[in-house]
């Protein structure tokens, strides 16, 4: 796993490149020369905190659990489309 090293500037001016190469290993963000920040991919991050699946959104939320199951339907309108009054 490759570690890249680049500058504040270098990543301002590149987020892309910085983005790529933290697919292939930690991106190691430098102010004035030393070590301040580390990019990890998402999938990297998630083994490095020890969360094994991916975190959908109503763990994200917080939302009690079977929530996600709730069937909701909503009711068809019948009214026609209207042309917008900019006036």
């Amino acid at each position: 796993m490759p570690i890249t090293t680049l500058s504040s500037r270098e990543v301002n001016q590149d987020l892309g490149r910085a983005k790529r190469a933290s697919h292939e290993g930690p991106v190691i963000i430098t102010d004035r020369g030393k070590p301040a920040h580390v990019l990890l991919s998402y999938g990297d991050y998630l083994r490095l905190t020890g969360q094994h699946r991916q975190a959908n959104l109503i763990d994200e939320l917080g939302l009690p659990s079977g929530v996600e199951d709730v069937e909701v339907e909503f009711p068809r309108s019948r009214e026609l489309a209207r042309p917008a009054d900019f006036t």
